[in-house]
């Protein structure tokens, strides 16, 4: 377009030139009137391509802002997309997380556990932790008949556990308390012949003596306090022993 409009003004220049310079073949240009039409001429092209020129440059601007605000929409469709996947990859690394904790949690609790029974440090299995602990939570609730049946079952189930010495105590003193002093009696006793060095074990002697005693059988009552006593002298409990054995007298 503005090839054209420089065409045609050239063309209007060259026919003011004709007009002009026929009257005066001796002195082109002395004509004051002919020149002020040539330099006026000149001027409207000028600006002609002034206006021109301001018009290439507002379009080209206007191109610049129409493609740079596409730039920046897409700029921000990008970065949305980004944030969406950073959150999706957060979540998923959290997920994963989560998953080998709850997986680490399931797996140690089918391992053995380091457990302390009665001042002795034992490897047990969870499964008999937990039959231990409903066993003797029962005791606790004085359902001594479905307490003494939960150790019995214990005890076939893990004869070799850490809870074992326990578990056979906690038998003895459940039937103790149901006043079957024979069985409380055959209870405690495994556990001063199985367990001799387990803490119960001198507390098995004194339930064991506390049956007889029951049972007004105090010749095996006394000779049960004589034994626990000859036994383990120095346990709070020997003290005990000797105070009972004294009302024997």
């Amino acid at each position: 377009m503005k090839t054209s409009i420089h065409s045609t003004l050239a063309a209007a220049l060259m026919v003011v030139f004709t007009h002009v310079a026929v009257p005066a073949h001796a002195g082109l240009f002395d004509d004051d009137e002919a020149r002020r039409a040539v330099l006026d001429l000149r001027n409207r092209i000028d600006a002609s391509n002034a206006r021109i020129d301001g018009k290439a440059d507002k379009s080209s601007t206007l191109d610049l802002v129409n493609q740079n605000e596409q730039l920046q929409s897409e700029i921000g469709k990008l970065r949305g997309q980004i944030e969406l996947l950073t959150n999706e990859l957060a979540n998923a690394q959290r997920r994963q997380k989560d998953f080998y904790v709850d997986l680490d949690t399931r797996i140690r609790k089918l391992e053995p556990q380091k457990v302390t029974v009665d001042g002795q440090e034992a490897s047990v299995q969870p499964a008999e932790q937990v039959a231990y602990e409903a066993a003797l939570a029962i005791f606790k609730t004085g359902d001594y008949k479905r307490a003494s049946a939960g150790f019995s079952d214990f005890l076939r189930r893990y004869p070799q556990s850490g809870y074992a010495p326990s578990a056979q105590y906690w038998l003895g003193n459940a039937y103790y308390a149901q006043r079957d002093y024979k069985n409380a009696i055959a209870a405690q006793q495994l556990v001063v012949k199985n367990y001799p060095d387990n803490p119960k074990a001198v507390d098995a002697m004194l339930n064991i003596a506390s049956c007889y005693a029951e049972l007004k059988d105090k010749v095996n009552a006394r000779k049960t306090l004589e034994k626990l006593i000859a036994q383990y002298p120095d346990s709070p409990t020997a003290h005990t022993a000797k105070e009972r054995l004294s009302a024997f007298q």
